[in-house]
């Protein structure tokens, strides 16, 4: 069966503390809406009770310890997360935890070491003599006590650091030391892209490499979750990617899930680093993202024949996760590219319908965005959308991307799922209709769409042809009622 993930998660998430109790009630009306998997944010204690888990401090305090301002994490306690793990499993549902390697914030301790200060817009090129600073790079987890692990970090587990506390000054400044450099095998942008923010992890350092990996063995058993989602991959020592990916595979079954936000435009940059990854692990697909951004600018003037060129889901289905936004594209956010309100519905069946990717719903786009600024949910858009790709969406697929502003496809069904298959149509301009052929044996069938927006019905021809209307601006789904 089609199987479909959803984000658990939008950056203004209530900072309550009953995120995990939220996931635990609603395990079974997601599964029961079509959902399969669930990615949840990081469960780490960040640099406070109220930080989103990507400001990372404490990895074996995942809402244990008392320690920057408090036990629970943003999301809960460690109990009620892993009472909700249960409670997805209980309902068939997979969970992806989101984990955070690159960097640590908010040390316990400033430290004082040699730096140079570098530009922020060329990595490689010293912009200082060597100086001491004092930086935030001791982490002694005086509230944990050793418990899990007794590994302390200091400055000599980091390369970078982003803060002088003796001058209180803002920069990128590289840690000096025997062996000490940026990692190569990371993005190249800014000349080396190793560093990101906060205290830069080391992974040309063997100790540090050991730890994560001893640590990522021990979170997926204390959580006895399904699989990882790598924040933030571009940045870390590729080589160390694949290394952790090997190493929690053999810990935890080959079937452990992995997905990258490798946060590259570039399609034959995504393609070399599945590559470089045995393509054992999955990435989102960016250059999509940026597709349906783009559509939903330009209306009308985007050309939906192309919808999908230089896009992961053509070129590498099988490792492709297809979205349509995520916490980080959400208005006001670091990569904001909010898909219009307009083309959202649109984009959705063009992720949830077709036979070629692993779709992820947004929890912002399902239940809506918090905030100062508030998005409704589209839940009624897109659960006609889910229903149809579980019940509907199965079978050899035909393209009829023949027109600029109204394309479509048809689903044949396959035999052993009732009444399946169907046919998209969808319009960027004005109302229209598309001819497509959905079989002979479907003729005098009548056909409904799914999606609520045309009342009519659809009488397949006894050729197997028929005409799909579609409103302007819109997308019909048609299918055999129930």
């Amino acid at each position: 069966m089609n199987q479909t993930m959803m984000q658990f998660f939008e950056w203004h998430v209530e900072a309550d503390g009953k995120h995990w109790k939220r996931l635990k009630e609603q395990a079974g009306t997601l599964k029961e809406a079509g959902i399969d998997s669930i990615w949840i944010p990081p469960v780490t204690k960040g640099e406070s009770i109220n930080d989103n888990g990507y400001g990372v401090y404490d990895l074996y305090d995942l809402g244990e310890f008392d320690q920057k301002g408090g036990v629970r994490t943003k999301y809960g306690t460690k109990q009620e997360l892993i009472e909700a793990i249960k409670a997805c499993h209980n309902v068939g549902l997979a969970v992806y935890v989101d984990i955070v390697m690159n960097h640590k914030a908010a040390a316990d301790e400033t430290e004082t070491f040699k730096v140079v200060e570098v530009n922020p817009e060329n990595r490689e090129e010293d912009i200082s003599e060597p100086f001491d600073i004092k930086g935030w790079t001791k982490f002694t987890f005086p509230g944990r006590k050793g418990e899990y692990s007794d590994f302390e970090w200091n400055f000599e587990h980091f390369n970078g650091t982003d803060y002088d506390a003796k001058e209180e000054k803002e920069g990128v400044y590289r840690i000096l030391g025997k062996n000490k450099d940026w990692n190569t095998h990371v993005d190249n942008e800014f000349g080396n892209y190793d560093f990101l923010m906060f205290a830069n992890i080391d992974y040309n350092n063997m100790e540090v490499q050991d730890e994560m990996i001893s640590w990522g063995k021990w979170i997926s058993e204390a959580l006895q979750c399904n699989g990882f989602r790598l924040d933030a991959i571009k940045h870390i020592n590729h080589k160390f990617i694949k290394r952790f990916v090997e190493n929690m595979k053999d810990n935890n079954g080959d079937d452990f899930y992995f997905v990258g936000e490798f946060w590259k435009t570039d399609l034959e940059e995504c393609q070399a680093f599945l590559e470089e990854m045995d393509h054992k692990i999955d990435l989102f697909d960016v250059p999509l993202h940026y597709k349906l951004h783009t559509a939903s600018l330009e209306g009308s003037d985007f050309d939906m024949s192309t919808i999908f060129e230089d896009t992961l889901v053509q070129t590498n289905p099988q490792n492709s996760v297809t979205f349509v936004d995520n916490h980080d594209t959400q208005p006001n956010e670091s990569l904001e590219s909010w898909v219009g309100d307009w083309f959202k519905q649109i984009a959705y069946s063009l992720i949830l319908l077709r036979k070629d990717g692993y779709p992820a719903v947004f929890y912002g786009d399902y239940f809506g965005i918090g905030g100062d600024e508030p998005i409704d949910g589209k839940k009624m858009a897109i659960d006609p959308l889910l229903y149809a790709r579980k019940q509907k969406a199965y079978g050899k697929q035909d393209d009829y991307f023949d027109d600029q502003h109204i394309i479509g496809w048809v689903r044949h069904g396959e035999e052993s799922i009732k009444k399946s298959g169907c046919a998209v149509v969808i319009s960027n301009h004005e109302e229209g209709v598309k001819r497509m052929f959905v079989g002979e044996n479907r003729g005098g069938e009548k056909w409904i769409d799914f999606t609520n927006t045309r009342k009519d019905k659809v009488e397949i021809a006894e050729d197997g042809f028929a005409d799909f209307p579609v409103d302007g601006k819109s997308v019909s789904v048609w299918g055999l009622a129930d």
